[in-house]
């Protein structure tokens, strides 16, 4: 999963940022003001959009209005330093998802994000269920058949994202966007040796290859 941190506050969005990456293994990529977060926000497939209000060049609540009006149904979680019911109001209204007001936990923002990402997908329940795998996103563990399995970061990060999709046909370039920040060095290649290692864990029939298009992964155990 890749989420967008809109935030001026450097500490503040590094210290968020390294907590999805540790916790949670979300991609993430920051932007340091409104005009550079909706910069971000036309140009690369996020799962998730964490949008402070009070930004520099451009504010939160036009950014937002932007990213609706554009027609991008990407989930946003607003944050706010006003306890206001009229911030609150009008996030919700120019189409935010949830909000968050500072100082908060970060252990209440990463079950936040987990929510809205798996709503997004319309995998509503804590635990994603396909291909007869049950991952658990707050563990970050596999289950299949009673066992458990805890997967390399990136591997793990590759079947969360074909479990949320899964009977859908995932493309590669897809994947590496939704795989990788901004700043990370994208290899093609490498996506069939995870693809090649999580069926030697779970079955070769469980992925399949549909040349020319991607991967897809089996709503139903094969």
């Amino acid at each position: 999963m890749r989420v967008l941190i809109v935030e001026d506050e450097e500490r503040l969005a590094r210290s968020v940022a390294s907590v999805l990456r540790e916790v949670a293994s979300f991609a993430v990529d920051i932007a340091l003001d409104g005009e550079d977060g909706l910069h971000h926000a036309r140009t690369n497939p996020y799962d998730l959009i964490i949008l402070d209000l009070m930004l520099p060049k451009i504010p939160g609540l036009r950014v937002l209005s932007s990213i609706r009006s554009e027609g991008r149904g990407v989930p946003v979680l607003v944050l706010t330093a006003k306890d206001s019911t009229e911030d609150v109001v009008r996030g919700l209204d120019l189409g935010c998802d949830d909000y968050l007001t500072k100082p908060f936990e970060m252990g209440e923002l990463v079950a936040r994000c987990r929510a809205l990402i798996r709503r997004s997908y319309g995998r509503p329940d804590a635990t994603v269920r396909a291909g007869g795998l049950e991952v658990d996103p707050r563990r970050r563990v596999v289950r299949q058949a009673g066992k458990e399995h805890v997967l390399p970061a990136m591997e793990y990060r590759l079947l969360e994202l074909l479990a949320m999709r899964a009977g859908e046909v995932v493309s590669k370039e897809d994947i590496l966007e939704h795989l990788y920040d901004f700043d990370a060095e994208r290899f093609s290649n490498v996506i069939e040796v995870y693809i090649s290692s999580l069926r030697k864990r779970f079955g070769a029939d469980l992925i399949q290859t549909l040349r020319g298009q991607g991967y897809r992964l089996l709503e139903s155990a094969p």
